[in-house]
């Protein structure tokens, strides 16, 4: 992974690298140097990478020949002693806030080295760009420290890093427990709480390294202060704290407590907040101590006013010159600057969450992590919480809810962060064999992942996921499977879906159909993919499956109108309005009053219902049209019988070759000839004769329903034959007009006609006869009609009247028989129906009679009837 770094940390242009000639080498490959740290950064940082398990890592190296150049060789024996201390010193103390040793010290005649967690720098490191790029920085140490800036410049890394406000509160209360922690468990003074001895790891995390001084406090008393040596210019600086950050009872009383190390503390807030420089800047000069320390309460007030409110009088109170007007650090953590602050304490149980069981774990990262994430700034997302979730994902008990912090982080990522951060580490949750929850979690949140991975093959690893969940036995992993399948359906091609999602979605419904739930989660499916589907795919397989779910539940009913609604929607998928009226409206129906449906499912029901409706009514509509047009039905010619001649107002007219034919009487005609006979007053001025005649003719008149035969009467009656006028008249064909044929004329005495008088126009009709010395006329009568007679209105008769009379005399009475005799019966009833005082005798109605119908010998419905009598 790392180069080794030949000649790095100055070897003098010696030309290799002195960790060559160091044991640690053997454990760890070595990389480039970062940092450095501790008294006159005389540690050199290291990044290196643990051969065993690839582990990251940060590697110590101190040099020997440093020692000698600063001091007289007797006390290079010295200065090793003293960080060979500070070692053991950080292997004893096991705690999260303070700098964790992989590896420990490893010498050789030429250094000195050993390993740590992975460091990004040390706080003087980061600091000495703020003081370089801060107002007034011009004569400032560059590290904050009172050390000569030519033992170490500071690394170019650490020169554009920044802290955010939410990094400077966590890093303070991280310190705060980390002195809490030696105060109160082992009574331990740290002595060196400086830059210089402050860790920041590649996490975020700030770490409490630099034991190489600490003292322990009095076993009696904890809170008495102990006697201490002050610092002095008489022995090294590298074997004596940072005289910046000393407490002034160390300095001038010589006395040493647990408020000694909260003014320390104190001295690094205020040079966080002053662009890395500290108030005191003693140059390593007792005396320049003493002077600004004079002067601290003026520095504090100015400086006071860029530290955060909630901070301002703690950070006086810890700047206090007397000790028992400091805080401890007990009472510092409970500051309202860290308590109030959700975020903090999220970062706070991150940090510890390797100490605690599988239940919490479970619980922080399914609900506190989760909701403290859109709030964590996102450098700390990558920085501080996936390091934490990274290493998690490897323990299959916390896996599915630890999916929880990770999936909502690769939601609101870049696709460049997740290529770059996240993707590497998590394909092996994707290949990896995982618990139910973990399976569940990932497939119902699968098109999150697939809206980050660009790659086709990556994007086949996630597909992958959810084509096994279908080969699944549980339950619960195929019913993500298909919700999954509503997400992620424009991410599979669709062959996937035809030949793979389709049928395994129909296998496993065959299986889980009582369950309502999967029913709904088999529906959401289908109808997701319905628009990739092909027509007879729908029709073989997809109308099956909504015929067989069973309605009981407003959910599944709800989910069926809404699949019935696409199918509707386009004619491509297929659906019939056979199908519709046979096998969905059926089944539909019903629904309609189910009381367990709300609004919105009724309104859905009913819009789908009427729009199946609407489609069987357009569709039968135009079928029915067609077939009209295809198979047209003969027209019905309007008999003459069929229309009325009532209130007609027109002149008397002849109607042309008309012959009435001779028949044998009935028995019926002569008894109703003879009852005809005893109203001999109308007949014998109808005909001018006696009303005793024997021969005396008679006209009844009666209305007749529009489907009553003629020969259906009890009086049969002659046809009438009319010559051929014109074939285009109205109703009329160029074949003649058909004979009209009664029951008394067989079939061998039809004859042709060959004209065709134009039907009149009216509503109703009458049906009369004519006696005339044992003839009967058939004639038409009209009631509530008209009937045009003239030549105006029926011009065809006029023109053909003489061609008729030369073409067919033989057919025709006698002209002065024929036509008078019709002439004689026109003007008559005209007369009588118009202005004659016998009107009401004519338009009264006679007795019902009801004679026999001829066909079944019962009594046939006889229409009112008026009767005309006439003698000779």
């Amino acid at each position: 992974m790392f180069s080794k770094l030949k000649g790095a940390g100055g070897g003098g242009g010696s030309g290799h690298s002195p960790l060559d000639t160091n044991p640690i080498t053997q454990y760890f490959e070595v990389g480039k140097q970062t940092a450095c740290a501790g008294p006159g950064l005389i540690w050199k940082i290291y990044d290196a990478v643990r051969k065993s398990d690839r582990k990251e890592a940060s590697i110590f190296l101190f040099e020997k020949r440093l020692a000698e150049k600063l001091h007289k060789p007797k006390r290079k024996d010295t200065v090793c002693e003293v960080l060979r201390g500070s070692v053991r010193q950080l292997e004893r103390f096991r705690h999260p806030k303070i700098l964790q040793v992989l590896h420990s010290v490893e010498e050789c005649n030429e250094t000195l080295a050993f390993a740590s967690e992975p460091i990004l720098a040390s706080l003087a490191n980061i600091l000495a760009y703020h003081e370089a790029s801060g107002s007034g920085a011009s004569g400032a140490p560059s590290t904050g420290a009172s050390h000569p800036n030519t033992v170490q410049r500071p690394p170019p890394h650490a020169k554009d890093y920044s802290f955010l406000d939410l990094e400077i509160k966590y890093g303070l209360l991280q310190l705060t427990e980390a002195l809490s922690y030696l105060h109160y468990t082992h009574h331990m003074l740290h002595r060196h709480v400086c830059p210089a001895s402050i860790f920041v790891n590649k996490r975020g995390v700030w770490k409490l390294g630099g034991l190489e001084f600490t003292e322990r406090l009095n076993e009696a008393d904890p809170q008495e202060p102990m006697p201490i040596s002050p610092w002095t210019s008489r022995v090294s600086k590298l074997c004596q704290p940072d005289l910046d950050y000393i407490a002034p009872e160390v300095q001038l009383h010589s006395q040493i407590c647990m408020q000694s190390d909260m003014f320390s503390l104190g001295m690094v807030i205020t040079s966080i907040f002053n662009h890395g420089r500290p108030i005191i800047q003693a140059n390593n000069s007792n005396t320049s101590y003493q002077r600004q320390l004079d002067m601290l309460d003026e520095h504090v007030k100015m400086i006071v006013t860029d530290i955060p409110l909630p901070l301002r009088e703690a950070t006086i109170r810890l700047l206090s010159k007397e000790p028992k007007d400091r805080p401890t650090a007990q009472l510092l953590c409970l500051l309202k600057y860290f308590t109030t602050d959700s975020v903090v304490s999220t970062l706070q149980f991150l940090d510890v969450i390797q100490m605690k069981d599988p239940p919490q774990k479970n619980a922080f990262y399914k609900q506190t992590l989760r909701d403290s994430l859109p709030y964590i700034p996102r450098k700390l997302w990558f920085q501080h919480v996936w390091p934490s979730l990274e290493a998690e994902m490897r323990q299959s008990e916390v896996l599915a809810s630890v999916l929880k912090p990770i999936l909502l982080m690769i939601e609101h990522s870049t696709i460049e962060e997740y290529e770059n951060v996240i993707q590497d580490s998590f394909r092996t949750v994707l290949t990896s064999p995982k618990t139910i929850q973990a399976t569940v979690c990932l497939l119902e949140n699968l098109h999150i992942i697939l809206e980050k991975t660009q790659k086709e093959d990556a994007r086949m690893e996630v597909l992958r996921v959810l084509y096994n969940a279908f080969e699944s036995t549980t339950i619960q992993v195929q019913s993500a499977a298909l919700f999954s399948v509503t997400n992620v359906a424009d991410y599979i091609d669709e062959q996937a879906i035809r030949h793979m999602i389709l049928p395994r979605t129909l296998s496993v419904f065959a299986q889980n159909s009582a369950d309502l739930k999967f029913t709904i989660a088999v529906l959401s499916c289908v109808e997701r993919i319905l628009d990739r589907l092909d027509r007879p795919i729908i029709l073989d397989q997809v109308l099956p499956l909504l015929t067989e779910v069973r309605l009981t539940d407003p959910d599944i009913m709800y989910r069926v109108v809404c699949i019935y609604a696409v199918l509707l929607r386009d004619k491509k998928y297929g659906l019939t309005v056979n199908q519709m009226a046979t096998r969905v409206m059926p089944a539909l129906l019903p629904q309609t009053v189910n009381p367990s449906l709300n609004l919105e499912q009724f309104t859905m029901l009913l819009q789908v219902l009427r729009e199946m409706l609407d489609q069987i009514d357009r569709n039968q509509r135009n079928k029915l049209k067609l077939d009209n047009m295809s198979l047209p039905s003969p027209e019905r010619r309007p008999l003459r019988h069929l229309f009325s001649s009532d209130n007609m107002h027109v002149p008397p007219f002849n109607i042309p070759n008309l012959r009435v034919e001779q028949r044998k009487t009935s028995s019926a005609e002569d008894m109703a000839r003879k009852n005809s006979a005893d109203s001999g007053i109308l007949g014998g001025w109808w005909f001018g004769g006696g009303s005793s005649s024997p021969d005396s003719n008679f006209l009844r008149v009666q209305n007749a329903l529009p489907i009553r035969r003629l020969s259906d009467n009890t009086l049969m009656t002659p046809k009438i034959r009319v010559a051929h006028s014109c074939s285009s008249s109205p109703g009329g064909s160029p074949g003649g007009l058909p004979i009209r044929r009664h029951s008394s004329i067989g079939p061998q005495e039809r004859r042709g006609s060959t004209t065709n008088l134009s039907p009149p126009t009216g509503a109703g009709f009458y049906h009369g006869s004519v006696s005339r010395e044992g003839s009967t006329l058939s004639v038409p009568a009209a009631y509530g009609g008209s009937m045009p007679n003239t030549s105006s209105s029926t011009p065809f008769l006029s023109s053909s009247m003489s061609s008729l009379r030369s073409r067919r005399p033989s057919a025709c009475l006698g002209g002065s028989q024929g036509s008078g005799l019709l002439q004689s019966l026109g003007t008559g009833m005209v007369r009588q129906l118009t202005g004659s005082p016998m009107g009401s005798a004519i338009g009264s109605p006679m007795g019902s009679g009801s004679p026999q119908h001829p066909g079944n010998g019962r009594a046939a419905p006889s229409p009112p009837h008026y009767q005309l009598f006439s003698g000779r």
